[in-house]
């Protein structure tokens, strides 16, 4: 397993760290008292020393009745995006950076912070598109991430380039007087998959990632928003040649078909909570009855290891047919 890590602050259950994965800790009682000898032969190594069958003494220097017994369970990544969010990057002119009061994360601090192995922090660290800035790790500011996306398409539009062949180079020639030319590559990096053709870097942008993050831009400004006439606007707001679809939304914005007009309001799956319980309380509030469709998006992270939203369903919700539609709603009152 290589070295293990146990992580977690003085209010937080401990976890247990491999390098790439996460286990809960829990102590497990045994009847068979367990020993501590110093310099133990197992039986396999005195059967292989043949000649020396006598009885040894020897010395115990412990006893437990109980060890840890270790699941494999979700890291606990929630806080890794809370800690960055405490001072996101709003560029390089920004007074927040100049000073240094603020909170700044280093992969080490992150270690230590964060209950969840190093590949699994790493990998999220690319999830939630945090970039390394002075050797700090940080977030984007949203505005100044839809800027940083504004130069980029309008470029595209100007140049006429194919979505799925935009050259880094002349990106950073173009755009580089305008904002730091590491904001530049991130933000292609972040919204599209590089790739050399011929020896030069280019980008494939990724259209649905982008229609969301428009989406998102329209829909912060309002509590919520007519349906019919979001999805106008948003198509109107969107590069040229990109075309919006309602599932390019699944986890940040959700559709009531039961108001009229129908409506879609913001509500992004990262500021709900980590526990299963909690989460699901929390949904129950904001609606009292969803549909698998619906409910899929905002638990889908909640599954474990081979388990299916399915097993979720049945474990915190109830179920009840609605007009022909399978329904969940909360298994507990709802205060």
């Amino acid at each position: 397993m290589g070295h293990l890590v146990i992580r977690g602050e003085k209010d937080e259950q401990a976890v247990l760290c491999s390098k790439d994965k996460t286990y809960d800790m829990k102590i497990a009682d045994t009847s068979n008292m367990l020993l501590f000898i110093p310099g133990c032969k197992t039986p396999e190594q005195l059967n292989a020393d043949q000649a020396s069958c006598n009885i040894i003494h020897s010395q115990i220097a412990g006893f437990s009745n109980s060890y840890w017994e270790l699941r494999r369970c979700r890291p606990k990544l929630k806080k890794l995006r809370k800690l960055l969010m405490e001072d996101p990057y709003e560029g390089p002119d920004s007074q927040n950076d100049q000073t240094l009061t603020f909170s700044k994360y280093t992969t080490e601090d992150l270690l230590s912070l964060i209950q969840a192995s190093e590949e699994e922090i790493m990998h999220q660290l690319q999830v939630i598109d945090a970039c390394k800035i002075g050797g700090y790790w940080r977030i984007l500011e949203f505005d100044y991430e839809m800027k940083l996306l504004n130069h980029v398409t309008q470029l595209i539009d100007s140049e006429s380039w194919s979505l799925s062949k935009v050259p880094l180079r002349t990106c950073l020639e173009e755009l580089g007087c305008l904002e730091p030319t590491e904001m530049i590559e991130h933000i292609l990096l972040s919204y599209g998959r590089k790739y050399i053709d011929d020896g030069d870097v280019y980008f494939e942008m990724h259209e649905d990632k982008i229609c969301r993050a428009i989406a998102q831009m329209l829909l912060q400004n309002a509590v919520k928003f007519n349906l019919s006439e979001f999805q106008e606007v948003w198509q109107q707001s969107v590069p040229e040649g990109m075309t919006t679809r309602l599932d390019q939304l699944k986890g940040l914005a959700l559709v009531d078909r039961t108001s009229r007009p129908e409506t879609i309001f913001l509500l992004k799956v990262e500021d709900l909570p980590e526990d299963n319980q909690e989460r699901f309380n929390s949904l129950f509030s904001i609606r009292e009855k969803w549909t698998e469709e619906d409910i899929t998006p905002y638990i889908q992270d909640l599954c474990a290891e081979k388990q299916t939203v399915g097993v979720l369903l049945t474990k915190y919700a109830r179920s009840s047919v609605q007009n022909g539609v399978k329904v969940y709603n909360s298994r507990r009152p709802i205060s």
